[in-house]
């Protein structure tokens, strides 16, 4: 961490070099995956093809994965697969450079939740990537249903493997909300009686952007997503109302305005 002035601000250049620093950690991180991923290959193409495979066995109609990308399709194919892997992999480091960035401030005793977050924020992250993985045979399975009897569905494969990484990430980022939640009561920005507040707007919000984010349009996979995330929700509310008083009971005067006299 960069020094801070006597205002306990750092400079706008070490900030540039802080996130220069981070950005340089996460990319040679992912570097280093990528170029492991190579090896792992066939089974990486195992995981991917597996919703497809199963969504086209329970459809009565055909349906294919043609690519179109000429003699460097099957290149493109291994860079970007493998690309995906290492980006999903490097999650706790980028997660926590993200984090860590946003949050330059903390005091040291408040830098154990730091770790904490890495801890949580990345088994989430791949939980959610792996319910996304799980929903998306059945979110296949309705889209290519659409077609009439006797059309078969030519899908590139490409766009098919952006279907699928939209689809994981869309999931994993989605479980990452509150822990970002609970991070910023952490931090003060977010108090838990604002949260309780405003809970069925946000949990409105939740489904909103379930339906939103889902790429097929069954309600399934919208509740698959937006269910756990309002449990989560709800564990971060809790967490966030519980150090909210803990704090309130360690200082009494933490919330008093400076017009405002003190009960002392």
């Amino acid at each position: 961490m960069h020094p801070v002035g006597a205002d306990g601000r750092m400079a706008l250049s070490d900030h540039f070099r802080e996130l220069r620093a981070r950005v340089l950690r996460v990319a040679l991180t992912f570097l280093v995956v990528f170029g492991v991923s190579l090896f792992f290959f066939d089974q990486l193409y195992d995981f991917v093809y597996g919703p497809y495979k199963t969504a086209r066995e329970n459809l009565p109609q055909g349906a294919t994965l043609p690519t179109t990308q000429g003699a460097g399709g099957g290149l493109m194919l291994y860079l970007k697969l493998c690309g995906f892997t290492a980006l999903i992999v490097t999650c706790p480091v980028w997660l926590y450079q993200i984090w860590a960035f946003i949050v330059p401030g903390l005091h040291p005793s408040e830098k154990r939740w730091t770790r904490i977050f890495v801890v949580i924020a990345a088994p989430l992250f791949l939980v959610g990537v792996l319910l996304g993985w799980l929903t998306l045979p059945k979110g296949l399975e309705v889209l290519i249903g659409f077609n009439p009897d006797g059309i078969t569905n030519l899908i590139d494969f490409n766009d098919y493997l952006q279907f699928f990484t939209r689809t994981l990430l869309v999931f994993g980022l989605a479980f990452e909300i509150p822990v970002f939640v609970v991070m910023l009561n952490l931090a003060g920005v977010v108090k838990g009686k604002t949260l309780a507040q405003y809970r069925p707007w946000i949990i409105i919000g939740i489904f909103v952007f379930a339906a939103i984010a889902t790429p097929s349009t069954d309600p399934f996979t919208m509740t698959i997503m937006a269910v756990p995330m309002v449990i989560l929700y709800g564990i971060s509310e809790v967490l966030a109302r519980t150090h909210d008083r803990r704090k309130a009971e360690a200082n009494p005067n933490a919330g008093l305005s400076p017009d405002e006299a003190s009960p002392l």
